[in-house]
């Protein structure tokens, strides 16, 4: 992808351009790169799993992934100055670059926006909420059905539509409402190295039937009982691994790196899809079995209505060119370059098209 400042937000995923993207990572050290027009940036990695598009200035959307739209440039409304509003986020980065994103851009259309980016939980997160101490924040859809309304993680839908409507009509009993969901993603995913996945020819996760036999699977200690893990892949794709093995979540990389897993459950979101996208890929989940941790920003209808058109309409227009890829890009800025979510999310805002 390439943000430009010099021209609106076009469609993210078809501006990918070469990079030399100097981030460093937990194994192999780092260095710094910037969002500078002059710069190219790296192209992300596969959502998918399939192979590699050609380094050109352009290349054709993933399969299965959707296009980005183009994205409009925020108009300041004086009318908008009026409004004071709290933005929230939980405490991890991916949770703190949005909640940035969502400040900058809502000050930008006039409003009166400040962040508050250290809920925690989720169920602070509402809570807070609930309060009137934040006017909203982003949440994955899937932790919405599953922790608020009491959702087996198997009755989350997998369609990002469906499983924000399940959630809206939920919150709206509650005087909350969530907006319409992002492009991407953040969900578990079928991990492995690139060299292993173009051994076997494997591209979705369906392609595993007939070598999963072969092959170790490494997942955190819960996996076994989870539907976006073994239990889904064994139940749901009919696949049998060579071993199962239960590890902490912070070795998830380390386990392929050093040969112990063929397999290992990853996050789709990882900066190391896009920091590293030469050394790792992730399986295409093609019978979508994983829930849907798209995100949707909630808020009150309270909130809303007093913050007129504009608060909508902003949340939405920013969001829209989250794609996966950009998504891993940003995580990719703050976890492993050290930049703070505020400089990511000024970056994304600024070289997309979305303010001068």
């Amino acid at each position: 992808m390439r943000f430009n400042h010099r021209k609106p937000l076009m469609a993210l995923v078809m501006l990918i351009a070469a990079l030399t993207l100097a981030v460093g990572n937990s194994a192999c050290g780092g260095s710094s790169s910037s969002f500078s027009s002059e710069s190219t940036e790296a192209e992300p990695a596969e959502t998918t799993g399939t192979e590699e598009g050609e380094e050109t200035g352009e290349e054709e959307p993933a399969e299965g992934e959707e296009e980005g739209g183009e994205g409009e440039a925020i108009a300041s409304n004086p009318a908008n100055a009026k409004v004071s509003l709290t933005i929230g986020s939980k405490n991890f980065p991916e949770q703190e670059i949005l909640g940035e994103i969502y400040t900058q851009a809502l000050a930008a259309a006039g409003y009166k926006a400040k962040s508050d980016l250290s809920l925690g939980s989720e169920t602070v997160a509402l809570k807070t909420l609930k309060s009137g101490q934040i006017s909203g924040y982003p949440e994955y859809a899937s932790t919405a059905l599953t922790s608020f309304f009491g959702l087996e993680p198997e009755e989350v839908p997998a369609d990002a539509t469906e499983a924000w409507e399940k959630a809206n009509a939920e919150f709206e009993k509650e005087g909350l409402e969530a907006f319409e969901p992002t492009p991407f993603a953040s969900a578990n995913a079928v991990g492995l190295l690139k060299t292993t996945a173009e051994k076997y020819n494997l591209k979705t996760i369906s392609d595993l039937e007939g070598v999963s036999e072969k092959l170790s699977l490494y997942g955190s200690p819960e996996c076994r009982q989870r539907i976006d893990c073994l239990a889904g892949l064994e139940k749901l794709y009919g696949l049998k691994f060579k071993e199962f093995k239960p590890v902490d979540i912070s070795l998830r990389y380390k386990v392929l790196e050093q040969g112990q897993a063929d397999l290992s459950i990853l996050f789709t979101t990882d900066p190391q899809l896009s920091a590293e996208k030469e050394k790792f890929v992730i399986l295409e989940d093609d019978k979508e079995v994983f829930p849907a941790g798209n995100i949707i920003f909630v808020t009150s209808k309270k909130v809303a209505e007093g913050a007129g058109p504009d608060y909508e309409k902003t949340i939405l227009n920013v969001q829209g060119g989250l794609t996966l890829p950009v998504m891993q890009e940003l995580d990719a800025r703050v976890e492993l370059e050290k930049q703070t979510p505020k400089e990511a999310a000024a970056s994304y805002l600024e070289e997309a098209g979305y303010v001068e």
